[in-house]
């Protein structure tokens, strides 16, 4: 509510009224019904329809009982119902509810009481159209599993910065994103072990000439398979984990003095 003062129009209110809850499409015809232009409009003015006949109710009672409720009750739509959409439903009558009351608000703001909920009901297809009403359930899931395609606009229409990826995809690339030179890797030579006391005596000759030398400058030194010569080194040499010559090999105490002293024939 506003601030400014609002009325409530309770003329209507000890009205009886029906609440029906009802499938969308039939709510969908109701609404198309009350859009049409009325009887009397004609082509020059084609107003909308304010109270137009959209179903007829038909109550049936049996004789034989004592209560005044109706035995059955039936709602045949009025409107020429399109596909498979049905014409007959069947209402189901509860008056074990919450009392409620229907309230409406016209254009100009004016609110309402229609009056009471007395009847509640809910609606179905009528056995009759119960055919036509699951060829509506089986179109309904069929829509429901087609995917809609998008169709997206691309600006850079002369092909620059689109680049292919694998499934027959395309990536826009944006003008500022860098884009990277393919890096080209290089083949390896297959290197070929030379015989054990041959490598050794290469790597004493190495250690002669300096006394720390890493893995990668051994292997372009004697060109060898990088774990074969960790497997000599590993013999030979320790490793330096720590200190100025960190990551570096250099020969055991006991092989320093052997290349000191020279080899003993």
């Amino acid at each position: 509510m506003s601030e400014e003062a609002k009325y409530l129009e309770t003329a209507r209110a000890d009205r009886p009224l029906w609440l029906m809850k009802c499938p969308t499409v039939v709510s969908r015809a109701w609404q198309e019904a009350a859009a049409a232009p009325g009887p009397d409009a004609g082509g020059a003015n084609p107003n909308p329809n304010p109270n137009p006949v959209v179903a007829k109710v038909i109550l049936f009672h049996d004789p034989l009982r004592d209560d005044e409720e109706p035995s059955q009750i039936k709602m045949e739509m009025t409107q020429v119902c399109s596909g498979n959409t049905p014409k007959s439903y069947s209402l189901d009558m509860h008056s074990d509810f919450v009392p409620m009351c229907i309230f409406s608000e016209s254009n100009q703001g004016k609110i309402a009481c229609e009056g009471k909920v007395a009847k509640k009901f809910d609606m179905k297809p009528h056995r009759e159209n119960l055919m036509d009403y699951r060829k509506l359930c089986r179109e309904r899931t069929n829509m429901s599993m087609v995917k809609p395609r998008k169709t997206e606009l691309i600006l850079d229409d002369n092909g620059q910065g689109m680049r292919p990826l694998p499934g027959n995809m395309l990536v826009h690339l944006g003008p500022k994103e860098k884009r990277k030179p393919p890096v080209t890797k290089i083949p390896e030579t297959k290197r070929t072990r030379m015989d054990r006391g041959e490598l050794e005596t290469k790597l004493f000759k190495f250690f002669e000439r300096q006394p720390n030398w890493s893995l990668k400058q051994l292997m372009q030194e004697t060109n060898q398979p990088e774990q074969f010569l960790k497997e000599i080194l590993n013999t030979l040499c320790v490793y330096n984990k720590r200190g100025p010559n960190q990551g570096t090999h250099e020969l055991k105490p006991e092989y320093k003095k052997y290349t000191e002293d020279g080899p003993t024939n």
